[in-house]
């Protein structure tokens, strides 16, 4: 492989700026730069040097063996001063060095995925990590980064393999007589990993919610309050508030952290009957994303019911607590009553829903276990036919084999790096 060099932190002047070499030629081009290299796990501060002589800075040099870092190749990184100079110079020493090349986005996982240092599940809980804003968000993507769901995936493959290799033991002596019916111990290993993977397809949906945030909808007729509770949820002006109805013409979105929770408020439009064409694709839309949000929070008055029916969970509160005369089961975005009542109601909501979540936490991941139960399924109602659909089932249980090896990526899995590898950095 190539030797490629990148920078890994941000962009931009900083205290301290981490270049990244990785490759063959990795050491070579320290020595190159610094002379003395550190030995292998350790870090020393170093001199570097341009090819000219002339000094470009004052650097903790770190270098990591083959096999021993992070993209399973030799590494060296130069911990330099976070200047935009300082970086672009040790980076312009780097491109006159024979054999090193610029790295490409998301190139130094992609080979620590070739090299076998993460799986494929591995290296989307890192892109996760990178993008977590919230707790919820970090703890799920350490779980995923930290092999959980290879872990789990190897344990399925192995009793899978043991399922298989007994049916395919009758298959070999099919003319002799085996000494012990292996088809209950084939019906328990089977069955134990479609409940298994039953689960985790079940949690799927909430830890795709965590990765990428939970919609609650603040619904209800014009002039409500609505945007008002919005910017007291917010705390800024999010929202144009006024005392003319029909305000709000299309959906405001204000991203919050509740509870270590990402979640997307929603202003949506006031829901009446309208013959202003702008309203109506304002109310249209209001009723689109309120159906499809999470939660939704109603307000309502004394003179009005829901447009829509609220689910069980869905908050139902009287509108403008300020002027009601019983405001108990009111809130005012206007004076805050209520206010923190209602995140905290939120918040419970939702932290419920989120304990449910498996550590598989992407479509594709449920679409590898569908594949998988699907096939396991089929070979559940095939066992008890006997011998005559032996060789059926024994390749119904290889296709769920195959479908829980594209889980962590042991097989297919080209027409997808790209599309993952296209969110990462340069530097990593």
């Amino acid at each position: 492989m190539d030797t490629i060099y990148a920078l890994s932190t941000a962009q931009g002047k900083a205290g301290v700026a981490v270049i990244r070499v990785s490759g063959p030629l990795a050491f070579d081009a320290a020595h190159s730069l610094c002379g003395d290299v550190p030995t292998p796990r350790n870090a020393a501060l170093r001199i570097l040097c341009g090819r000219d002589g002339i000094r470009l800075d004052e650097a903790l040099v770190l270098t990591f063996a083959q096999g021993h870092s992070f993209t399973g190749e030799n590494i060296v990184e130069f911990h330099v001063h976070g200047s935009t100079a300082v970086v672009s110079a040790v980076l312009g020493a780097l491109s006159k060095i024979d054999g090193l090349r610029p790295a490409e986005p998301g190139e130094f996982t992609r080979r620590a995925l070739e090299n076998g240092r993460l799986d494929l599940a591995q290296v989307e809980g890192l892109a996760d990590l990178i993008d977590a804003e919230t707790e919820a968000q970090r703890r799920q993507a350490l779980r995923v980064l930290s092999g959980d769901l290879g872990k789990r995936a190897e344990a399925w493959r192995t009793a899978l393999i043991r399922a298989a290799a007994l049916l395919e033991a009758t298959i070999d002596f099919a003319d002799e007589e085996v000494p012990v019916d292996v088809s209950p111990e084939v019906t328990d290993l089977v069955t134990s990993v479609a409940q298994d993977l039953r689960r985790e397809i079940s949690g799927v949906t909430t830890a795709e919610r965590i990765r990428s945030g939970f919609e609650v909808a603040i619904v209800g007729a014009p002039n409500v309050g609505k945007s008002t509770l919005l910017n007291a949820l917010a705390g800024r002006d999010a929202a144009i508030t006024s005392e003319v109805a029909g305000t709000t013409r299309d959906v405001i979105e204000v991203r919050m952290d509740l509870g270590g929770l990402p979640v997307t408020l929603l202003d949506t439009a006031g829901i009446r009957e309208t013959d202003d064409v702008v309203e109506s694709i304002g109310v249209e839309r209001a009723l689109s994303r309120a159906a499809t949000a999470d939660l939704r929070v109603f307000l309502i008055t004394d003179d009005d019911s829901p447009d829509l029916e609220p689910e069980r969970e869905d908050i139902v509160l009287q509108a403008k607590a300020d002027l009601a005369t019983n405001p108990s089961q009111g809130i005012s975005g206007k004076t805050g009553f209520g206010v923190s009542q209602l995140i905290n109601r939120i918040t419970e909501i939702l932290s419920a829903r989120a304990s449910g979540a498996g550590i598989a936490t992407r479509l594709r991941h449920k679409q590898a276990m569908e594949r998988g139960l699907a096939a396991l399924d089929s070979a559940l109602v095939l066992l008890p036919q006997g011998e005559g659909t032996t060789d059926i089932t024994s390749e119904e249980i290889r296709t769920a084999i195959r479908a829980l090896d594209s889980l962590v990526g042991r097989i297919d899995i080209e027409n997808i790096l790209d599309e993952i590898f296209a969110s990462f950095c340069l530097g990593k």
